[in-house]
């Protein structure tokens, strides 16, 4: 049996992965001369990166756990083949070769300049608010457990294991902080938790602004998990939002210091946090009907933070380092734009 049916002819017009490539396409468009940059005159040819990128996107949406898995469903789903821009009968990569191809767009700075892409698209069709925002923060838990978070002078490493590849740990009554200890798979992940009463894991933490209007995040930000690293990126964030005009910022109560209060002040910002007590924030901010509003909108970062550990593969990250995590979860942040703008923007756009 033959067929002369290409992918294009076999995904339905309506299906809701038409829109996103839409806009994928006119992104990397605009982003060709980047990647004329990547290819190698000598050598074996490499996956192109427009290719790759559009893999990455898959693996996000469709949540495939791994590299591996992704190059196996390649093979033989129609869709994808469709989406990344595969022929019926090309060959699908070794996971080895797209994973060391990947890696060298994670050395580039291609996740920031593929988001900056998407959000042009955004502002293009007018659903970002220039002047509503809201941050927030979240933890991601690092690709490295509790046996590797050692002390960093060597001390009481114990016995040698019979089993080196999954050594015998007893760190019970034992006094472990960032300060004394480091882990030895990843040494920028940091022990930190959610709250009171929960488990310490070791840590990323990932920050987005979001702009209030439709709920699309416009920066994002990767720290080491500390006790001031949501206020910190907060400033670094509202840096980059562009023009000089008063702008306000929603959120939670970890935010509601009178030191950062005053710093959001001086860069013409107006702070609109949740009130704790002994609050930073008086009658001369909450008295305005634009709180309460805020108040409401800034409730949505959370929907954010949700798709991007459920579907988005960021609840605990696959890969190590500051660089490397935070290009993932840049990448992640485009695709849940992508998403949110499939729907906002009419079909017909």
């Amino acid at each position: 049996m033959f067929s002369f049916l290409s992918p294009e002819e076999r995904v339905p017009d309506d299906h809701p992965l038409r829109p996103v490539r839409v806009i994928v396409d006119r992104v990397l468009t605009r982003l060709d001369s980047q990647f004329e940059q990547m290819y190698s005159a000598m050598g074996r040819p490499s996956i192109a990166p427009e290719k790759l990128l559009r893999a990455l996107l898959i693996q996000i949406l469709f949540s495939v756990r791994s590299e591996r898995l992704l190059m196996e469903m390649l093979n033989y789903n129609l869709l994808f083949r469709w989406f990344v821009g595969m022929s019926m009968d090309e060959d699908v990569w070794v996971p080895t070769v797209f994973s060391k191809n990947r890696d060298r767009l994670l050395a580039g700075d291609i996740a920031e300049l593929f988001f900056d892409e998407v959000l042009a698209e955004a502002k293009d069709a007018d659903l970002l608010s220039d002047e509503h925002f809201t941050v927030d923060g979240t933890l991601i838990e690092a690709w490295a457990g509790m046996k590797s978070f050692k002390r960093k002078d060597g001390a009481g490493s114990g016995p040698k294991d019979s089993d080196p590849g999954n050594p015998t740990v007893d760190f019970h009554g034992e006094q472990r902080s960032n300060d004394t200890h480091q882990s030895t798979t990843d040494p920028e992940a940091r022990l930190a938790r959610k709250g009171a009463g929960k488990e310490a894991k070791l840590c990323f933490t990932g920050h987005v602004l979001m702009e209030n209007r439709n709920g699309l995040v416009v920066n994002t930000r990767l720290t080491e998990a500390t006790g001031t690293c949501e206020r910190e990126a907060s400033l670094e964030m509202v840096d980059d939002i562009p023009g000089d005009r008063r702008v306000t910022l929603g959120a939670d109560k970890n935010y509601d210091t009178k030191d950062h209060v005053a710093q959001l002040r001086e860069k013409n910002v107006t702070p609109h946090m949740a009130q704790k007590k002994n609050s930073a924030i008086d009658d001369r901010t909450t008295r305005h009907e634009g709180y309460g509003i805020s108040q409401e909108r800034r409730k949505r970062v959370e929907e954010i933070f949700g798709w991007l550990k459920t579907v988005g593969t960021i609840r605990k990250t696959r890969h190590k380092g500051l660089l490397r995590v935070g290009w993932m979860f840049a990448f992640a942040a485009s695709a849940y734009n992508l998403i949110r703008m499939r729907n906002l923007v009419p079909a017909n756009a």
